[in-house]
């Protein structure tokens, strides 16, 4: 009996699916939650969350966010998510390019401005890093793994 996966974002919902396993990034470490989970509420960090279905995987990168567990789903509330196999990597690279050059200036005398350069910069370092490693070149997008 699979667990119901939610992952939504500020935006839209990200994934609606049934699962095997969630791994997620909490904030203490990897996690690893089947069906019939103990009720959990926890913090997430900048990771990629993994949903196995079927002998599947699908990959999503999260920017934090936190997780409700119930015994038959789990409601992953993101402060920005994306599929892996979405992700526009020109668009990461301009964005980690842009993060660096704000950065190499020196940093802002407003203290928020120099932290969200630096969230943006960890942001796209983690999409890249996750395309880079989750996806195969020209994968289109979908399930991770899946013969196309």
């Amino acid at each position: 009996m699979p667990i119901r996966c939610e992952i939504v974002s500020q935006d839209r919902m990200v994934y609606q699916g049934e699962a095997d396993m969630v791994l997620l990034p909490g904030s203490e470490g990897m996690m690893g939650i089947l069906p019939d989970h103990a009720p959990l509420l926890t913090t997430l960090k900048l990771g990629v969350v993994t949903v196995r279905s079927g002998g599947s995987e699908e990959y999503f990168t999260i920017a934090g966010g936190i997780a409700e567990v119930q015994p038959d789903v789990i409601t992953i509330l993101a402060d920005a998510a994306e599929n892996v196999a979405e992700i526009d990597v020109e668009r990461a690279e301009a964005a980690r390019r842009r993060a660096e050059e704000a950065l190499a200036k020196g940093p802002p005398p407003d203290t928020d401005a120099y932290l969200a350069i630096e969230a943006a910069l960890r942001r796209s370092n983690l999409r890249l890093e996750a395309a880079r490693r989750y996806r195969r070149s020209g994968s289109k997008p979908g399930r991770i793994g899946e013969e196309r």
